[in-house]
C-alpha cells in the first residue's frame, strides 16, 4: 500500500546542507528543530563516489557556486550506517537518491521500502537528461514510497504537470547549476547558492502552483519571510539549503 505524502510541518532542509543522517545539535545551533517537518538526507548513489579532485566554492554577489562531486558511501553501505539513526529520528526522513539510471534507481528505491520513518524518496537527476528518462523512472519507481522529483527550473513548468499526472507525489526545484571564470582564468562550474535566486524562484512556485503542481518551494530562502512568501502563494512546503550553514540562522 502506498504511503501518504504528509508534512506536519511544511519546512525542510535541501538535500546536500544537512548531512545524511539528523544530527539533533546541529538543529540545535540554528534553532530550527521544533520548524522542521522533515528531514532531507545528501544524495545517494547506488555506488560509492568519491569527493571531485577539485573541490571548489566560488563567491559572486548575492551568492555562491559550489562543486563537490557529491561524494556518499553508496546506498547499501549508506543504509549500514545510517538506517538505524533514520529509525530513531524525531523527524520523518525522506532520502535523495541520484536517479540518472532506471533500473538502479529501482532498485534503491525498493532497498528503502522496508524502512518505516522513510516517508519519502526523492530524486534528482543530472543536467539535460531527456525526458523520457525522467518519465520511464517514475514508471518503474511506483510502489510505496512517495516519489518527489528534484527537477532545474526549466523542467518544473513544461515536465512537472506530466509527471504529476502519471503518478509523482510532488515535484521540488534543484539547485540551479551555474559558471563562473576564476582569478585564474579557470572556468569553475556547480550548483548555484544564495539569496540573489529568491525573486525568480518564488516566481516559478507561484507559476507552478497555478498549474496544479504539488511544488516543494526552494532557492535563495534566506529568512523566514522568504519561506513564509512562498508557502503564501501556495507551495506545498519549503526546502532550505545554504542558509542553514549560518549559525546566526533561525525559521
Amino acid at each position: 500500500m502506498k504511503r501518504d505524502l504528509y508534512f506536519s510541518k511544511p519546512l525542510m532542509n535541501a538535500a546536500g546542507s544537512l548531512g545524511f543522517a539528523p544530527d539533533f545539535r546541529s538543529f540545535e545551533d540554528i534553532g530550527s528543530l521544533k520548524s522542521f517537518g522533515a528531514f532531507v538526507t545528501n544524495p545517494f548513489s547506488l555506488r560509492p563516489r568519491l569527493p571531485t579532485s577539485q573541490p571548489a566554492l566560488v563567491e559572486y554577489p548575492g551568492g555562491f557556486l559550489l562543486h563537490t562531486g557529491l561524494p556518499n558511501p553508496g546506498l547499501k553501505e549508506g543504509l549500514k550506517k545510517y538506517s538505524a539513526k533514520w529509525s530513531r529520528s524525531e523527524l520523518p526522513i525522506i532520502v535523495h537518491l541520484m536517479a540518472d539510471r532506471p533500473e538502479e534507481t529501482q532498485n534503491m528505491v525498493r532497498m528503502l521500502e522496508e524502512f518505516e520513518n522513510v516517508i519519502a524518496v526523492e530524486l534528482g537527476f543530472a543536467p539535460l537528461l531527456a525526458d523520457d528518462i525522467l518519465l520511464l523512472t517514475l514508471e518503474m519507481c511506483l510502489g510505496e514510497l512517495p516519489l518527489i522529483f528534484s527537477l532545474y527550473a526549466e523542467q518544473v513548468l513544461s515536465l512537472g504537470p506530466r509527471l504529476i499526472q502519471n503518478g509523482a507525489d510532488a515535484i521540488s526545484i534543484a539547485a540551479p547549476r551555474g559558471s563562473l571564470v576564476t582569478g585564474q582564468k579557470s572556468v569553475v562550474s556547480g550548483r548555484s547558492y544564495g539569496p540573489s535566486l529568491f525573486p525568480q524562484a518564488l516566481d516559478l512556485v507561484k507559476n507552478a502552483v497555478k498549474l496544479g503542481i504539488p511544488i516543494i518551494g526552494a532557492g535563495g530562502v534566506w529568512t523566514k519571510e522568504n519561506a513564509d512568501a512562498m508557502l503564501s502563494v501556495g507551495a506545498l512546503a519549503v526546502q532550505v539549503d545554504a542558509a542553514l550553514w549560518n549559525p546566526a540562522f533561525s525559521l
